[in-house]
């Protein structure tokens, strides 16, 4: 983080944002407790996209947006200001990019952000960027220690020099998130992925809006008009009417609010 990157972070507006009381202290405690709070506070979303707004990367914009703002964002937007508040509070990161598996019938290009964290004299995986799909908790780096989540466990495990994240529900199969190597990477290298995938016509974030939100009994999924609640051991979905109940579902489930008549509509090209 830059010095006038650490000028315009309001560490203060973010921490009220996320509703996190606790002390500051780079520990594995404060780590966990704030990972916990961001992503049950901020939910991942791509609807800037579908509204035909550009995504903008740097700091001040993600506090206007995420923090001020009372959105959500995807993998960079959300990452990126983790990480900043992160680094003010004096915690070593590494901001790392991947190849998303889930989901995918072949190889994908890295436009997924996640971090590498010293804390404690351990390595933490933390992402608060992965929707759903995503950990609660920071997740152990090297050992193959797992991450425990009520229904919910994540873990690292090593693949040909790089490493997989997987995830599982109450005891089943493990599930392929992403891959990911230890290179650093630069908010250059950001910009040039969420391009990709804010414009690219086959990205699906340019194609379905999504809102995504975590919390630690229940995972709610928003995708078109197809809504769902994973609690591990079941998961309920429904089609939702109309628009307008998009939007109501948008307010009242993931605290996103928008002016009545909003509609959300694949970006021009998008197939």
């Amino acid at each position: 983080m830059s010095d006038s990157d650490a000028e315009r972070l309001d560490v203060d507006a973010y921490l009220r944002r996320v509703e996190y009381p606790g002390e500051r202290r780079a520990s594995r405690a404060t780590l966990a407790a704030l990972h916990a709070a961001h992503v049950t506070h901020i939910p991942f979303e791509n609807l800037d996209i579908l509204l035909g707004r550009g995504i903008a990367l740097d700091l001040a914009s993600l506090q206007a947006k995420l923090v001020a703002g009372g959105r959500g964002g995807y993998c960079f937007e959300q990452n990126l200001l983790f990480s900043a508040v992160l680094q003010s509070l004096g915690f070593t990161v590494t901001q790392l990019a991947a190849r998303v598996r889930l989901g995918a019938d072949a190889v994908r290009p890295r436009t997924h952000m996640t971090l590498l964290v010293d804390a404690d004299g351990a390595r933490w995986l933390a992402d608060v960027g992965f929707g759903a799909a995503g950990p609660l908790l920071p997740v152990p780096f090297g050992g193959g220690s797992e991450s425990r989540e009520q229904a919910w466990t994540h873990r690292i495990v090593d693949e040909a020099g790089e490493f997989l994240l997987q995830s599982s529900s109450r005891g089943g199969p493990w599930e392929d998130l992403y891959t990911f190597t230890l290179e650093p990477q630069h908010r250059v290298d950001y910009e040039l992925a969420s391009h990709y995938t804010s414009t690219h016509p086959s990205s699906p974030f340019t194609q379905t809006p999504t809102a995504q939100r975590i919390a630690p009994e229940v995972r709610r999924v928003l995708r078109g008009r197809e809504y769902s609640e994973d609690r591990g051991s079941e998961i309920a979905s429904r089609t939702l009417a109309d628009d307008d109940e998009v939007l109501d579902v948008l307010a009242r489930t993931f605290g996103l609010r928008f002016p009545a008549g909003t509609r959300f509509r694949p970006r021009d090209g998008a197939r």
